[in-house]
């Protein structure tokens, strides 16, 4: 069996991996942190020309017509670079119009996505911070025609640079997702301060929101191809920031000396480095198997988009913080730029399911 990706598979890697060092070194990274949006409008455009924000939309609406697996690739790259985007909300919740939405919908935000027009979000989590769709408390109520939104969303990634945000909300019997643009009356976005300064979150205050009866996505499904889809998106961040750390680690380990010797010498930082390769190639493992089976409906989709979640998480985690260990003292420096992937890598872990969230997913579906 051949695992590796193919030609243009490590085409897209190797082009996209070449772009990102160029165009976003650490440096930019910082930068964008002090700015009010946190992220940069000519970069957006950049990736829309490269074709990377229409990777898995189709042709007729200006994408590629790729897949998960292509997608997992390059935000992979994005997050071994930090990147300060809202690609992954936005791409994600394109995904979903394109899979879910009316004509109309796919109309009217596909191409402007995919153009570099328009950015979007998701608004999974609510008060209580469970992402069980029992749980979900913003109510939708139907009259005349309109459709009246009444909640609160926590957490809510890049929302104040959103153009659509898709809301899941309690109507009727099962919940229902609704592209909800900002400018809505009754819509309020409140930015939060974040962990990664480079990854911005909002709360999306719905108090009588209305909007037309046709912003619903009108396929059920739609909840559970977010939670997947974004689950594994998050993943492949954290496994392209915990790549980064190990190459830094590892660098590091052979340049640094410490009694007339590289510290990569010493068996407790060798053993250590070969650890967080084993977390890495696990952790890669977990996320290509996961974009495969999701991409091809394999029966057992859902249940590798949670091992993945599960998995990188924690693995990530340890990773980045591992790598710190590795540079000492320097390491624990905030000017030193380990901390941008550490920081990425922490603030994913608790969106779309945190560890604990999808490890319960997986209970349940292994005891069915």
């Amino acid at each position: 069996m051949d695992f590796s990706f193919s030609a243009d598979q490590q085409l897209l890697k190797n082009s996209a991996r070449a772009f990102l060092d160029e165009h976003v070194k650490p440096a930019h990274v910082r930068a964008l942190w002090d700015d009010p949006r946190g992220e940069s409008d000519t970069l957006w455009k950049e990736m829309a020309q490269l074709g990377w924000l229409g990777l898995a939309l189709p042709e007729d609406a200006g994408g590629s017509a790729l897949g998960l697996v292509e997608t997992a690739i390059l935000q992979e790259e994005l997050g071994r670079a930090a990147c300060p985007s809202p690609y992954l909300p936005t791409v994600l919740a394109a995904m979903a119009i394109d899979r879910f939405g009316t004509a109309a919908q796919k109309s009217r935000w596909l191409p402007a996505v995919a153009g570099g027009g328009a950015r979007a979000t998701v608004a999974l989590m609510e008060r209580e911070l469970d992402w069980d769709a029992r749980s979900i408390q913003t109510r939708a109520d139907e009259s005349g025609g309109k459709v009246v939104l009444t909640g609160v969303k926590q957490f809510v990634p890049w929302a104040h640079v959103a153009d659509v945000i898709l809301v899941p909300a309690a109507a009727g019997a099962a919940p229902a997702v609704f592209a909800v643009e900002p400018s809505a009356p009754g819509v309020s976005v409140t930015p939060l301060t974040s962990m990664d300064p480079g990854l911005r979150l909002s709360t999306v205050t719905l108090d009588g929101a209305t909007v037309p009866a046709e912003a619903r996505l009108p396929s059920s499904g739609a909840l559970e191809f977010l939670l997947q889809r974004g689950a594994v998106g998050a993943a492949a961040e954290m496994l392209g920031a915990a790549r980064r750390c190990l190459d830094m680690a590892v660098d590091y380990a052979k340049v640094r000396e410490q009694f007339g010797q590289p510290i990569g010498s010493f068996q407790a930082i060798r053993h250590k480095c070969a650890d967080m390769l084993l977390d890495v190639e696990n952790s890669f493992s977990a996320v290509y198997y996961a974009a495969w089976a999701l991409a091809n409906d394999a029966e057992d989709g859902p249940l590798a988009a949670s091992v993945a979640k599960a998995y990188v998480s924690d693995a990530s985690r340890k990773v980045c913080g591992d790598a710190i260990q590795v540079h000492g003292g320097i390491g624990f420096t905030w000017e030193y730029d380990l901390h941008l992937y550490f920081k990425r890598a922490k603030a994913l872990e608790p969106l779309y399911g945190d560890a604990d969230h999808h490890r319960e997913l997986i209970v349940r579906r292994v005891a069915r």
